[in-house]
Order: C-alpha cells, then sequence, then structure tokens
C-alpha cells in the first residue's frame, strides 16, 4: 500500500483550511449583520415661513431621511428644549410624533408656531427624539 505523496497531502491541508476560513468569514458576516442594524436620519433641510392664515406665527418645515436600515419612529419634538404638546404653548405640528419613516423614505414634518410666544429674528431648537432614544437637532431663525 502507498501513502500520500507530501505535495497532494499539503495541497488537501491548504484546501481544507481555505474552504474553513471562507465558511468562518460567511458566518460571521452573517452574525455582525443582525446586530448593525441602525436607524439614522438625516435633517435633509429646515427653514421656517412667516404665515398669516390660520393663525399669525411661523411655519417650520423639516424634510428628514431615514439613511439607516430600520424604520425610524418619532415620539417627541422639543422646541428650545421643552417636550412640544400639540396644540399647547403656542406650537401644534402636522406629521409628527408617531410618525414612522422606513429606510430609504423622506417625510416632511410642519410645526406651528404661534405669534406671542415666539417673535421674529429668534433662534429656535428643534430636537427630533426617536423611540430608539436618538435625537437629531436643528435651529432655524424666524424671519
Amino acid at each position: 500500500m502507498r501513502a500520500i505523496s507530501p505535495v497532494i497531502a499539503t495541497v488537501i491541508i491548504v484546501s481544507v483550511a481555505i474552504a474553513i476560513s471562507i465558511a468562518v468569514a460567511l458566518w460571521l458576516t452573517g452574525v455582525t449583520s443582525g446586530f448593525t442594524q441602525t436607524e439614522n436620519l438625516q435633517i435633509v433641510s429646515s427653514y421656517a415661513t412667516a404665515v398669516d392664515t390660520p393663525v399669525k406665527g411661523w411655519n417650520i418645515t423639516i424634510v428628514l431621511k431615514n439613511t439607516g436600515t430600520v424604520a425610524a419612529t418619532i415620539d417627541n419634538i422639543f422646541i428650545n428644549g421643552i417636550p412640544a404638546q400639540n396644540n399647547t404653548n403656542g406650537v401644534y405640528w402636522l406629521n409628527g410624533t408617531g410618525t414612522t419613516i422606513e429606510p430609504g423614505k423622506s417625510i416632511r414634518i410642519i410645526i406651528v408656531l404661534k405669534q406671542g410666544q415666539f417673535s421674529s429674528g429668534q433662534m429656535v431648537n428643534i430636537k427630533i427624539h426617536t423611540a430608539s432614544g436618538r435625537d437629531y437637532p436643528t435651529t432655524v431663525t424666524l424671519p
């Protein structure tokens, strides 16, 4: 009975090692991709415009895009560090809290500020807060 030549044995061992390393690399890629799903909102634009109807004040328009890999849900909006309660304190919004933004999608949030609580030339700090605990700030100056 003859044994395998050293050259063939080396080729077999190297081939098995390469096959195992490829399998491990593919397995690790699958494992890590499950942990790297994140939300990432980008504020594409934010600006304020003066309005006279239905109330005198300003409309602040914020365009958000979800560039992450999972949906993001807005659970609060802060105006100058204070949680904005819809229809109180001179603030209300359209398409704001409770809104879910799917990956790759964009939405427009309109925040209405009533005159009296705010004034022309004032800088307004706005922070969009999501259910996952992340904050996305922007600042606009009222015209």
